[in-house]
């Protein structure tokens, strides 16, 4: 169970692969430069439009997504028979986990034993529950699930386990030495497979929003309608997850009959053919992707210069075609919302909403703890060492998982009610809703962060005493507050939408495909004379349906939220008045001076503050 042994796949059965991939390529791809197309006309739009007010009050930290770097002893159970091995493990900052012989090897730079990318991985750390995990891996092909010469391997008690099971990948087994090393690998490892799973929801380019857009419209010419978690990971690693969930009718039935032993042994040899099929069809989809890379950049430079010259036109035949296909879909689509949306349209918003309030009103406690805690030993400490070591922890708390833990864990609550809701509209992709709200945790905090690491670097100097700088202290950490909570208001609303989104536009379509969609051809003459990709019946036709769904979606979020939010959660968020003394303070500071107390003196502080640039994480 540990490093890659050679492939059990024959020489056939990799040109097979090799095969299934060109197929899914050729069919994706179209997709793809459709979406390349429709993203650039969104883009420009978006710029030739009229600007919203900014909304964001916090500064954007600068710092990019990533895991703290986690290392330590570990026993790993591996070799052939597998045996449990002490290791020294690293999980890198990207996400990606290496293990090697002894430590010395890590500190020299030696190759790693082993390592893998996290994307998709499970972590469990109660053997009971991986046991029967490994029992219901294979119990479709075999009538008994316990093995016929049980393994004392696997049935020796293991004190703290670690393992990580993927559905398409080996499993790697990891024992930690005690229960608090245990935790930390847990959450270091969470905090990965988080990272490496989101890469292409936390993208602000307009080429990963097409590919995700793309994703969705090919799995439903396939007729797979719903949202599931295929779309955490990088672009390959989601074709190949799409291809495998395809394949893997074809392989149970082909290969688990043949597979040799019983029950967790053969469990283990199916991890360990699909991980081999994993491998073969993520190399191809790579590849594939790398190829087409010159093409996409070349599309997307055309692209711009064919729709920005007509774009006032595509946009003025877009709402002449959208109005006409509102009147003509306008009944079945009420009638289907009323049917079968509107009753459990409120259930899984408050939910969801009730999700994200706990896990920002978590986050918000933390920060406030954290500068409170910056405020007592700027007023008690005469060490400035000590007080830039608090500093740079308050800066680090975005990255670290144990204090995060108690925003993160909010999310992760609410996954089961979410599922049973959302399930009967086909959507399951709750492991991605949960990492969603965990990045908006981690990215609000770190805005926070930094927005009052750079307002108190700003306003303290070493002309204040220890009490004054702790007062203006005060009136930055209230200004952080507000601010936070205007922009975690504002990020409330865009993720709740986007969410409801998720989970009722697909189910929608779905119901509407054979009494709408059949429709579309008697529209398509005018889209087809404009005679760019970027425009499109079919993309017409889902504006229509996204358009009166979230008219429903912002109704309910108004009942939910009631009237007195309203100025702050749905019509863009523009932060309240608030007292003059802290605007003066905020003015001051970003001219990098500060009120002075009276009485304060300008040439002997009382404590020894630190020079400008402490406060700078």
């Amino acid at each position: 169970m540990g490093g890659r042994p050679s492939s059990p796949l024959d020489k056939r059965q990799q040109q097979h692969l090799r095969g299934q991939v060109d197929t899914l390529l050729r069919n994706f791809l179209p997709c793809y430069r459709g979406q390349l197309a429709a993203s650039v006309l969104w883009q420009i739009s978006r710029e030739l439009g009229p600007q919203e007010p900014a909304g964001c009050q916090l500064l954007h930290s600068k710092k990019l997504p990533q895991v703290r770097e986690h290392r330590g002893p570990l026993t790993q159970l591996q070799g052939h028979p597998p045996q449990w091995q002490p290791i020294f493990c690293v999980l890198r900052g990207d996400g990606r986990l290496e293990w090697f012989s002894h430590r010395e090897e890590y500190e020299n730079g030696d190759r790693p034993l082993g390592s893998t990318v996290l994307t998709g991985y499970t972590v469990l750390t109660s053997q009971s529950e991986y046991l029967h995990l490994l029992d219901t891996l294979c119990s479709e092909s075999s009538g008994h699930h316990t093995q016929e010469e049980p393994d004392p391997l696997l049935e020796m008690p293991v004190s703290f386990p670690l393992f990580l099971q993927h559905p398409f990948r080996r499993h790697l087994c990891f024992s930690a030495a005690t229960a608090e090393a245990q935790r930390a690998w847990r959450l270091a490892l969470q905090g990965g497979i988080r990272l490496r799973g989101t890469v292409l929801q936390r993208s602000q380019a307009p080429a990963a929003r097409a590919f995700l857009d793309a994703i969705r419209l090919y799995r439903q010419q396939q007729g797979h309608f719903g949202d599931d978690d295929v779309t955490l990971g990088s672009d390959a690693e989601v074709l190949t997850a799409v291809l495998m969930r395809e394949l893997l009718p074809a392989l149970r039935a082909q290969t688990l009959p043949g597979l040799r032993g019983a029950g967790r042994a053969r469990a283990w040899a199916w991890a360990k053919l699909l991980d081999a099929v994993h491998a073969a069809v993520l190399a191809g989809a790579s590849a594939g992707l790398r190829a087409f890379q010159p093409e996409k950049e070349e599309l997307l430079a055309a692209l711009e210069k064919t729709i920005r010259p007509d774009v006032d036109q595509m946009l003025k035949l877009r709402e002449r075609v959208l109005g006409r296909l509102q009147a003509n879909v306008q009944g079945p689509l009420e009638s289907c919302l009323r049917r079968k949306v509107d009753a459990q349209l409120p259930r899984v918003t408050q939910t969801l909403l009730s999700a994200v309030e706990a896990e920002l009103a978590a986050v918000q406690t933390l920060l406030t703890q954290g500068m409170d805690c910056l405020s007592r030993h700027l007023r008690g400490s005469p060490s400035s060492t000590r007080l830039r070591k608090e500093v740079y922890s308050f800066g680090e708390m975005p990255w670290d998982p144990e204090l995060m833990q108690t925003c993160y864990r909010e999310a992760e609550r609410s996954r089961g009610r979410l599922g049973q809701l959302a399930a009967p509209f086909g959507f399951f992709g709750t492991q991605s809703l949960a990492f969603g709200a965990q990045d908006l945790a981690q990215q609000l905090m770190a805005d926070a962060v930094a927005t009052f690491l750079q307002l108190a670097d700003q306003c303290l100097t070493t002309a204040l005493d220890c009490d004054q700088a702790a007062q203006q202290l005060e009136k930055v950490r209230g200004r952080v507050l507000k601010k936070f909570q205007s922009d975690s208001g504002s990020a409330r609303r865009r993720f709740i939408h986007g969410w409801l989104l998720c989970i009722f536009l697909p189910f929608v379509l779905s119901q509407l495909e054979l009494s709408c969609k059949a429709e579309l051809p008697e529209f398509e003459g005018d889209v087809l004379a404009v005679g760019s990709p970027a425009l499109t019946i079919e993309g017409i036709y889902e504006d229509v349906i996204r358009g009166v769904l979230l008219q429903r979606i912002n109704r309910e979020l108004k009942n939910a939220l009631g009237a007195s939010n309203m100025s702050c959660t749905l019509d863009g968020c523009s932060e309240l008045p608030w007292d003059q003394a802290e605007t003066d303070v905020e003015t001051e500071a970003q001219r990098g001076t500060c009120s002075r107390q009276p009485g304060s003196s300008t040439e002997v502080p009382l404590c020894p503050l630190p020079p400008p640039g402490t406060f700078q994480s």
